[in-house]
Formats: structure tokens, C-alpha cells, sequence
């Protein structure tokens, strides 16, 4: 991996740092106009239905043309759409049409974005530290949510929705920037209008289908976590957006932790143990949460985040890693848009349940989908690896013959 390339890992944390400025802004936005968790709920909704549609047809965009120069379009096309939204705000417009319409059109480009981003770094980055590479872009990732969560908070808090949400524009334009300074892959002609990569048939024992549920659940996770969180400590528990801020900033440790960590329990329980077992574990966690105050959550939060952040890791390594390069931007197409689609069901779900009681069921409703689908997983992957075991077999006999 050159020099150049390591760029790809500022730029995940640039634009993870702006995506979660958005939406944590915007949410408490809606909060504090005396929204209800439905309000937020559908916020999250209009960043997922987007995705979920669109995500699998702009995988294959992403295996089709070159994947830097589409990651370098999301980031302007995002920082022109993220800019609307304090320009709209001066302007005197309304603020929740404006809020879910900006939202909405940043979750479209998210939907080229999250396949591209994760065809490029499989196709610069070597098979053989893609695992090493892959606990680096999570620390990335989860650096930006963590500096989000904690100064956007409390630049909400005390500066204002306009001048949090053009900072969150800036984001954009210095990811394109790194990724534009990463520069065209070697040995190709930077003008051509197309890039596919040559296939190696590589195929996973684990089977694809079971990776995809696991890799959604992840998804499905962080953005109902994410709804739930500032309607539980803004609306119910009636705090400030800094103690939202910080709640989230000790969820972004965890991730550092469990990124810090993977390298050793990776190899010491192997992918897909801690894929399933962290997202089991993390599932049961989501319940206590709610129930004790706000200490008891911030060290629910902290032993949850280090637990989802390392069967995350686990999960997109196995992902990426268990099919072709040329396909690597469909098959995440295609798990992100299966993922944001479980979104919207189980977001319209928890946000039912905690509308009609409070969030403490919208919680449990959330951990009970995860241990369902997780469970489910291991089950496949059980089964696909007994199937991978017989056809082997069934071919050293027909060798021997």
C-alpha cells in the first residue's frame, strides 16, 4: 500500500465527520422543535429509503467506472447539498421540509459513495492487508463520529445550527481533495472512461448471504441507536445536546478500542466467531441502556461500541475479502441497499413502539432484531460451511478415484 493510498483513511474520517455533523444536527433540530421519536424516525427514514433503492444499481456503477473519481463526485456533489441547509436556514425557509429535503439528497449520494468508497480501497489496497487496513478505516470512521458527536453537540449548543452546518460542508470539499491527491491507479490511463477490473474467482465457504445479514445488521444498529439516542436524552431525560454529545464521544471510544483490539481477537477467534458472537453480545447490551440513568448509559455505551466495533471490522473484512475485485462495489451496493431497507422497517417499528410507550421499548425491539438476525447468520454460515466441508470431500473422492 503506497503512501498515497493511506489518504483514503483522513478522507473516511473527514466525510464520516461531516455525514454525522448532518445527522446528529438535523435530528436534534427536529428534537428541540418538540418532535416526537416518529419525527426523528422519519428523518432517518428519508437519509434510508434513498440508499436501500438506489445502492445495488450504483454498486455496479462503482465495478464499472473509475471508483476515485466517483468517490471525489460524492464529496462535492455533498458538500453543495450540505451547504443548502444553512443557506436555507438564513433564508428564512422552512426548517423541517428543509432539514429532511437536504438530508434526502445527501442520502442519495451516500448511495454511490458507500460502494465506491469500498471498491476503491479493495482494489488499492493488497488481499493480504486488507484486514490491517480495514481496523485503520473503522478507527477513521469512528474518529469522525466520535469528534462529531462531542464538538458537534456542543457547537450546536452554543453557536447555532448555521455555522455548525457550514463547517459540516467544508468536510466535503477536504475529502475530495485527499482522495483527488491519492491519484490514478498504476498501469492504468487515468482519461479512460471506464475501469473493470480482472476477475480472480475467489469464493467463500461462508457463503455471501450470510455476510450481507450480518453487514446489514451492523447498519441497521448504528442508525436506530442513533434516532433513539437524542429523543431518550434530550426528550425524555430532558439534557442538553452536550450530554448527547458526550454519550456518542464514549460510543466513538469504544470503536477506537475495538479497532485497537481486532488485530489480536481477529486472530485469536477468527472473523466470523466475532462477527456473530459481538453482534449477539451488543444485541443484549441495548437493553440495559435506557433503564439506569445517564452514568449506567455512558458505560453501556462504551462496553457496546467495543463490542459492535470489532464484529463490524470482522464482518466488512469478511465481506470484502469473499468475492471477486470486480465485484466488490456491487456485492456492497447490494448489502448496503438490503441493510437500509431493514432500516426503514425496523426505524418504523422502534418508532411506533416508543411513540406509543417510551424508549425503553423502542431498546428492547432493537435487540431483539438483532439477536433474531444474528442468530440466523450463524445458522447459514453453519450450514454453508457443512455443504463447503461435503462438496470437498465428495472431490478428494472423485480425485482419488
Amino acid at each position: 500500500m503506497t503512501s498515497r493510498n493511506r489518504l483514503l483513511l483522513p478522507a473516511a474520517f473527514i466525510t464520516s465527520l461531516g455525514n454525522n455533523i448532518q445527522l446528529l444536527g438535523a435530528a436534534l433540530l427536529l428534537v428541540r422543535a418538540q418532535g416526537s421519536m416518529l419525527d426523528v424516525g422519519w428523518l432517518f427514514i428519508a437519509v434510508a429509503v434513498p440508499q436501500a433503492v438506489l445502492s445495488p444499481y450504483f454498486g455496479r456503477l462503482a465495478d464499472r467506472f473509475d471508483r476515485r473519481r466517483l468517490w471525489v463526485g460524492c464529496d462535492l456533489l455533498s458538500a453543495g447539498a450540505a451547504l443548502a441547509l444553512p443557506v436555507g436556514l438564513a433564508l428564512g425557509v422552512a426548517q423541517q421540509p428543509l432539514v429532511y429535503a437536504t438530508n434526502f439528497a445527501l442520502a442519495v449520494i451516500a448511495a454511490q459513495f458507500t460502494p465506491a468508497s469500498a471498491a476503491l480501497i479493495r482494489e488499492r489496497v493488497p488481499a493480504d492487508r486488507l484486514r490491517h487496513f480495514n481496523a485503520h478505516y473503522e478507527i477513521a470512521l469512528q474518529s469522525g463520529m466520535l469528534l462529531s458527536a462531542a464538538a458537534g453537540g456542543v457547537a450546536l449548543q452554543y453557536f447555532g445550527p448555521q455555522p455548525l452546518f457550514t463547517f459540516n460542508a467544508c468536510t466535503f470539499a477536504l475529502s475530495a481533495l485527499l482522495v483527488t491527491a491519492v491519484g490514478a491507479r498504476r498501469g492504468t490511463v487515468s482519461s479512460e472512461p471506464s475501469y473493470r477490473p480482472r476477475p480472480t474467482n475467489r469464493r467463500s465457504s461462508v457463503g455471501l448471504g450470510p455476510l450481507v445479514v450480518l453487514f446489514a445488521q451492523g447498519l441497521v444498529v448504528v442508525t436506530v441507536f442513533n434516532a433513539l439516542m437524542p429523543v431518550l436524552v434530550v426528550g425524555e431525560w430532558h439534557r442538553g445536546a452536550s450530554v448527547l454529545g458526550m454519550t456518542d464521544a464514549l460510543g466513538g471510544v469504544g470503536f477506537l478500542l475495538a479497532a485497537a483490539v481486532y488485530r489480536w481477537s481477529g486472530s485469536r477467534l477468527g472473523d466470523v466467531r466475532l462477527a456473530v458472537g459481538g453482534f449477539l453480545v451488543c444485541s443484549c447490551l441495548l437493553v440495559l441502556q435506557p433503564l439506569f440513568g445517564v452514568p449506567a448509559l455512558m458505560a453501556f455505551v462504551l462496553l457496546g461500541a467495543f463490542l459492535f466495533g470489532q464484529s463490524r471490522i470482522a464482518t466488512r473484512s469478511l465481506l470484502m475479502t469473499s468475492v471477486d475485485e470486480s465485484r466488490v462495489g456491487h456485492v456492497f451496493g447490494i448489502a448496503n441497499g438490503y441493510g437500509l431497507a431493514a432500516t426503514v422497517v425496523v426505524m418504523l417499528l422502534a418508532s411506533v413502539v416508543t411513540g406509543r410507550s417510551d424508549t425503553r421499548f423502542g431498546f428492547a425491539v432493537l435487540a431483539l432484531i438483532g439477536v433474531l438476525s444474528a442468530t440466523l447468520a450463524a445458522a447459514w454460515i453453519s450450514t454453508n460451511s457443512r455443504r463447503a466441508a461435503s462438496r470437498q470431500l465428495e472431490h478428494a473422492a472423485v480425485q482419488q478415484k
